[in-house]
Order: structure tokens, then C-alpha cells, then sequence
């Protein structure tokens, strides 16, 4: 039976994980779900700001996409988005939307194209995979570009760490983010992130809460970005005295706590008032471990 009609749910995801910078990256238990239906012409997307309902959102930009290397006719369409990753906040919005476009065309056209096949076109698009690989595959993974493919693969992670993600009541889009960057880093600032970056895994996989505040330190991204978020510094400085780790979730300005401390929400909804006069919403967060899916 040929389906014409389907809905796509797709976690959000974090990336970098402070020096995975473009590298890592991990699903969280917040979704967005998008429905696709099949129609003779036209577009129509719904769900979502007027502003992104037309043929430029992310959605339907992936869709045809694939659809195109399907050597499929792209007839009509009507796209809901039901999302709740907020937009702009460095949770993965705009890989979701990749995402769940891909894997809407796929799905209708009879599962053709492999995840690792989705993954190749909507990187192409997205330019990195950090937050594409765990918004496919679930769970931690880190991510590299070879020979202008994709290459996803994942890591265990410790059950018990506790995930609080600092979402602010304002936005940072990404090429804003991208653009504070230096074009060029020292050799020793590579060198500590590479250092940085592999005891960044084995701290996740062992449950080290100690190895992974001291590992979560970048030189390559973070300091030049922290200058955008008001109270980022008096924020990091809570966070680590109450013992978590801190880093910027993907290109922020949503910062991140990992910890194993299940008190920490409490300690933070006391404090953050004093020293922030910013809205942060304290969100706890559960690793998403499926990745994307069917519903």
C-alpha cells in the first residue's frame, strides 16, 4: 500500500559538548514532529511563523531533496510542524527540520534511501553533521566529514548523568554565532581541544563528574562566543561550584549542565535570580537514545 501521508518525530540534539566543537554531539528527550501529506500541487506548511511557511523552510527544502535523488516528480505537499524545540537556542531546531524532511520524502517513496544515505544529503545542506548524526542515530555520537561524506558514530554514555539545559528568553542564530570565530587557531589550542575532546568521551562513558568539569573546557569556540550571553561567566562559575560540568549547548546561547547531582535544579532555580537578570528556564533533559522516527 503506498502511503501518502506521514509524521516524522526528531529530538533535539546538543553539539560540541565544549571542545567536540562541529565534532559531537547528543539527542535529547524534546521533539519536534512533522507531518507530511501528499497532495496533486501546491504547498502549504502550517505550525509555524508565516515568515517560515514558504518554500525556503527547512522541511521542505530537505524533502524535495531527496525526492530530487530519487529522480521523483515533487507534486504538491502540506507540511504541519508541531515543534517544541525552541528555535535559535542551540538545540538542534534547524537540524530537526532537515531531518524530518529527509526522512518524510523517504518514508513515502517506499525506504529507499538508507539513514547513512539521508544523512549524506541533509549534510550537505547543513554543512556539519554534529547535530544531523544524533538526531538520525539516538544517544552520543561524534561526527567527521571524510572526503565530503559523512561519518557518524557512537559512543556509550553512564546512565545516571542528569542533563539541565539553561534555555534563555532570547535567540542566537547560528551564523551570528559563526561569525565571532577566528579563522585561524594556534597548534596548542588544537592540541588541547584534541586532548580535551577524547577524555570528554571516556568521562560520559564512566560516569566521572570530576574528569568531565575539568574535560568540558574549549579554546576553540567558547571563549569567543561566552561575550554574547549576559551573566555567562557568573552562570559557568555557579554551575561549577555546585560540582556539574558547563559547556554552551551547540552554538548557544542555551547553556548546558551535566551532572549527577539530581539536587542541581533545585540549587539553580535559588540562585540563578540573584545574578542574571535575564529569563533562563530550567529544562531537564533525558538522552534520547532511538534518534528520529515513524510515528
Amino acid at each position: 500500500m503506498i502511503m501518502r501521508s506521514v509524521t516524522i518525530r526528531v529530538p533535539a540534539t546538543t553539539a560540541n559538548l565544549g571542545p567536540g566543537f562541529d565534532a559531537f554531539g547528543c539527542a535529547l528527550q524534546l521533539y519536534t514532529d512533522v507531518t507530511f501529506e501528499e497532495t496533486e500541487s501546491g504547498l502549504q506548511i502550517t505550525g509555524c511563523d508565516e515568515a517560515f511557511a514558504g518554500p525556503d523552510n527547512l522541511a521542505y527544502v530537505s524533502y524535495c531533496a531527496v525526492l530530487e535523488s530519487l529522480n521523483e516528480e515533487i507534486k504538491g505537499v502540506k507540511i504541519h510542524i508541531d515543534a517544541h524545540i525552541p528555535i535559535c537556542r542551540g538545540l538542534g531546531s534547524s537540524a530537526a527540520l532537515l531531518v524530518a524532511g529527509a526522512m518524510g520524502a523517504n518514508v513515502l517513496r517506499g525506504n529507499r534511501l538508507s539513514t547513512q544515505g539521508l544523512l549524506n544529503i541533509t549534510n550537505a545542506m547543513e554543512g556539519h553533521p554534529d547535530n544531523l548524526g544524533p538526531a538520525f542515530f539516538g544517544g552520543l555520537t561524534a561526527s567527521m566529514v571524510d572526503n565530503g561524506l559523512p561519518v557518524t558514530v557512537s559512543f556509550p554514555l553512564h546512565s545516571d548523568w542528569e542533563i539541565l539545559a539553561l534555555v534563555p528568553d532570547f535567540d542566537m542564530p547560528t551564523p551570528k554565532a559563526r561569525a565571532v570565530l577566528p579563522q585561524q587557531v594556534s597548534r596548542e589550542d588544537a592540541i588541547y581541544n584534541i586532548s580535551h575532546g577524547a577524555m570528554v568521551l571516556k568521562a560520559l562513558e564512566l560516569g566521572d563528574e570530576k574528569l568531565l568539569r575539568h574535560a568540558m573546557q574549549d579554546k576553540l569556540h567558547q571563549p569567543y562566543r561566552k561575550h554574547m550571553i549576559a551573566d555567562y561567566e557568573a552562570i559557568e562559575e555557579l554551575v561549577r561550584t555546585n560540582g556539574a560540568a558547563f559547556c554552551l549547548s551547540g552554538a548557544g546561547p542555551t547553556l548546558l549542565c551535566i551532572t549527577r547531582n539530581k539536587a542541581l535544579k533545585e540549587k539553580l532555580q535559588k540562585k540563578l535570580p540573584a545574578i542574571t537578570e535575564a529569563n533562563w528556564e530550567i529544562m531537564p533533559l533525558h538522552v534520547e537514545f532511538a534518534g528520529a522516527r515513524v510515528l
